[in-house]
């Protein structure tokens, strides 16, 4: 059997949801259409792979959304040639960590609706984001450094799954960086509980132990992102489908779309459309069944 394409398929955990009917009905659906499929491959109690060949991805994509099978759990649909990845870049702000940071800063300074509203509309690729990031910036003006670690204490917790993802890939030898359009304050902090091997973000100005209201120039856009993804890449000489890449907002776009497999988590319209894959309704840890880890190779933290 030509083993080119995979299928996996994720139910949340936390749902105990079962997926083992779902299962067999699309292996059943694929082969029906020609698709010569081995059998389902457990990786977990909740995941699977179908391993098929003879049926492009293309048609297999078709059959799958037209089958409706798939409406309430998360898969992903990929070549099965360089499936374990060697690079990845994942946002952090509703990714690796649960909540947007720059929100949180604009609560002590008493301007949360306005900034949440902009970061909303920038996340829909609603505006342009360096102009959105200043203006938000802005009205943080005054804050005191010491709200910042404040924040990082109380209200910055990891996703369900983050540490467990990084750590298991860099037990396997991928190479991990944080890239965020937030700021240089929270994610070297992020990247050292996560585990990740770098980070790179934008760096706040401080005056006197206040925020001045303004970013270091150049601002980390969803160009740096992209030229990060493709300068790491190029400097670890790898082929573009050895590399991932993950995010929720327009802003992780250009990323997504670059990496090999690139992934939108939980994500707003126009990445979740722009992705080779969405995880809508489980945890990171998905993402390594979508690259084949079995869950006894899991790094648990």
């Amino acid at each position: 059997m030509a083993q080119t394409t995979v299928l996996t398929l994720v139910a949340d955990h936390t749902a105990q949801a079962s997926i083992r009917n779902i299962a067999e009905a699309v292996r059943a659906e694929l082969t029906a259409a020609g698709a010569d499929c081995g059998p389902v491959d457990w990786l977990a109690d909740h995941a699977c792979d179908i391993v098929f060949g003879s049926l492009g991805l293309a048609r297999a994509q078709k059959i799958l959304v037209a089958s409706g099978q798939l409406d309430w759990i998360d898969y992903c649909l990929q070549p099965a040639a360089d499936r374990r990845k060697k690079l990845f870049l994942a946002d952090m702000d509703s990714t690796i960590i649960t909540i947007e940071c720059i929100d949180e800063l604009a609560d002590f300074a008493g301007f949360r609706e306005e900034v949440s509203a902009i970061t909303e509309r920038a996340m829909n690729g609603e505006l342009d984001f360096n102009e959105a990031f200043r203006a938000r910036v802005a009205m943080l003006k005054g804050l005191r450094e010491e709200v910042l670690q404040q924040v990082f204490d109380e209200r910055v917790r990891l996703t369900p799954g983050a540490a467990t993802l990084v750590q298991t890939m860099r037990k396997y030898g991928v190479y991990t960086a944080l890239v965020s359009g937030g700021f240089t304050f929270f994610t070297s902090r992020v990247r050292d509980v996560a585990g990740f091997h770098m980070d790179m973000s934008n760096e706040l100005l401080f005056e006197n132990g206040a925020l001045t209201g303004v970013a270091a120039e150049p601002i980390l856009n969803s160009s740096a992102k992209l030229n990060t993804l493709e300068a790491l890449r190029h400097e670890k000489s790898l082929k573009r489908e050895e590399t991932l890449a993950i995010g929720d907002g327009a802003n992780d776009i250009p990323m997504i779309e670059a990496a090999g497999l690139g992934v939108a988590y939980h994500a707003k319209a126009k990445a979740a459309a722009a992705a080779d894959a969405t995880i809508r309704f489980g945890d990171l840890t998905t993402l390594l069944y979508y690259q084949g880890y079995r869950e006894n190779e899991f790094v648990r933290t």
